[in-house]
C-alpha cells in the first residue's frame, strides 16, 4: 500500500507520550499523532482518551524527508454541522463611536489658550504661562511641605 499525504489509514496505538500517540498503520509503518490532532475538543491527558492496543483512524498529515508520518484522528472524522462543546457563539455588529479629536496641547499652559479665543500676543500668552507654571509650581512646593513627595512615601525629604 503506498501512503500519501491525505489519505486515511487504519491503524492501532503503539505509545502514548505527554505530547502525542505513536500509532503502527497498515503496512508497518510507524506514524506519530500529536496531542492537538487527536480530538477536536481539548485533550488535556491522551490516555484519557487513547490506550495502548486501540484501533484508530488517521489521515496522513505530511510525510517528512526521511520517512516520518504526521497523522491526525481529527482530520479523519467525520465533518460535522455545528462545533462540539457547546452553543454556536453569534457575533453582533457593535455601533460605531463618533471620533472626536481631543483638543491639541503641546505645553502645560497650552490647553485654556486653546479653549479660549487666539487674539492675544505672544507677550499675553506668555504671562499665562509663567502664571499657570508658577502656580502649579506652588502647589507643589505646598505639598512637599505637608509631608508629601513625588516619591509616594510619606516624607518630605529627598
Amino acid at each position: 500500500m503506498t501512503i500519501a499525504v491525505g489519505t486515511v489509514v487504519k491503524g492501532k496505538v503503539t505509545g502514548i507520550t505527554n505530547f502525542g500517540a505513536f500509532v503502527e498503520i497498515e503496512g508497518g509503518k510507524r506514524g506519530m499523532v500529536h496531542i492537538s490532532e487527536i480530538s477536536r475538543s481539548y485533550v488535556e491527558d491522551i490516555s484519557k482518551v487513547l490506550s495502548v492496543g486501540q484501533a484508530v483512524e488517521c489521515k496522513v498529515i505530511s510525510i517528512s524527508d526521511d520517512g516520518k508520518l504526521a497523522l491526525s484522528i481529527k482530520q479523519a472524522l467525520p465533518p460535522t454541522d455545528k462545533p462540539q462543546g457547546g452553543k454556536k457563539r453569534e457575533f453582533t455588529k457593535r455601533p460605531q463611536r463618533k471620533y472626536t479629536p481631543a483638543p491639541k496641547v503641546t505645553s502645560p499652559g497650552d490647553f485654556e489658550w486653546q479653549s479660549s479665543s487666539n487674539s492675544g500676543s505672544f507677550e499675553d500668552m506668555m504671562s499665562k504661562f509663567k502664571k499657570t507654571s508658577e502656580d502649579k509650581m506652588s502647589d507643589l512646593k505646598r505639598g512637599e511641605s505637608r509631608g508629601y513627595s513625588r516619591r509616594g512615601n510619606g516624607s518630605g525629604r529627598k
